[in-house]
């Protein structure tokens, strides 16, 4: 059973729903939309719509409804492991793999390939034990397990206080001038689709750095590091300054290579660094890149400028 949440207001003001979505809360903006709408909110002990607008001194109670326990189960699917020990692991995951389970998808996923591996940290509850920090279905690449609850709070906390260095490598749109720079734009569910992420004033901050590896005609290979880590903040911030990732279905309308089948975007996470939660050791480990990513390079035309030696 889930305990219920009571938030106080102080001094926060507008509609409950923009209110409540502002909160650090471990619901999305859209099931606590549905929850006002089915009295799983109140505020003062009364239901209101989610056009209410709060004041000093209401209170709000949030009953999360009961859910019906979900089994996950382990299964015996093959793992990229780059690295172990007690703590932790390191893996490298292939595209088109699902992080966690979901309502509707319990199986199939990294966790289940994890459960059968290891014991994991329970902190994330039983759709995601062990997952620190996730990447999207069809990126590919490195990213870290905890196997249990200290070596988990360990790493998120590094993770929160950007401690992590989190490298990957994009392939995207267009032809960039510069050789680096910061993307930084705020980030919140869209506006529309709730599915997605898009650049919004007021939003969370997100801030992306990237270099140029190598230049196509059309294209550009970038090397891009994380300094927050936002829900497709790679993926948003690309599209955002015109420079979409090839083969993205969401951002970027899944644009297409020329004799090149892509089964989603070409972004693998490369680069993970991290601190080992016991020892306090400094741990770095890089993957190269798939083989879908290396042919789908192949078939684009280098660009050599003057300024360059051969391309490198």
């Amino acid at each position: 059973m889930v305990d219920n949440i009571t938030i106080n207001i102080v001094d926060q003001v507008g509609r409950i729903d923009g209110v409540l979505a502002k909160e650090t809360l471990p619901y999305s903006r859209t099931t606590l939309s549905e929850w006002l709408v089915n009295g799983n909110i109140l505020v003062n002990g009364k239901q209101v719509k989610r056009s209410y607008k709060v004041s000093s001194g209401d209170v709000v109670t949030i009953t999360p409804p009961e859910t019906k326990d979900t089994e996950i189960l382990a299964e015996n699917i093959p793992l990229d492991i780059v690295y172990e020990d007690d703590d932790l692991l390191v893996v490298n995951k292939p595209q088109g793999m699902v992080v966690h389970p979901a309502a509707g998808h319990t199986s199939g996923t990294l966790v289940n390939a994890l459960m059968y591996h290891s014991p994991l940290s329970t902190i994330n509850g039983e759709l995601r034990p062990g997952i620190v920090h996730r990447i999207d279905r069809d990126t590919s690449g490195l990213l870290m397990v905890a196997k249990n609850d200290v070596a988990h709070q360990a790493l998120s906390a590094q993770l929160k206080a950007h401690k992590n260095q989190r490298i990957y490598i994009a392939l995207v749109r267009g032809e960039f001038q510069e050789d680096t720079g910061t993307i930084s734009a705020p980030l919140a569910r869209h506006k529309v689709d709730r599915k997605k992420q898009a650049v919004t004033e007021g939003g969370r901050e997100a801030i992306t750095h990237f270099q140029v590896l190598k230049r196509f005609v059309g294209y550009t290979l970038l090397q891009v590091r994380l300094e927050t880590g936002r829900t497709h903040q790679i993926r948003v911030h690309m599209t955002y300054i015109g420079h979409p990732i090839v083969g993205d279905p969401v951002y970027g309308n899944a644009q297409k290579l020329a004799n090149v089948t892509l089964n989603g975007q070409l972004l693998h996470a490369k680069t993970l660094s991290l601190t080992q939660p016991t020892t306090g050791e400094q741990l770095t480990f890089d993957s190269v890149l798939p083989d879908y990513f290396d042919k789908a390079l192949a078939t684009l035309t280098p660009i050599i400028r003057k300024d360059e030696n051969n391309g490198k």
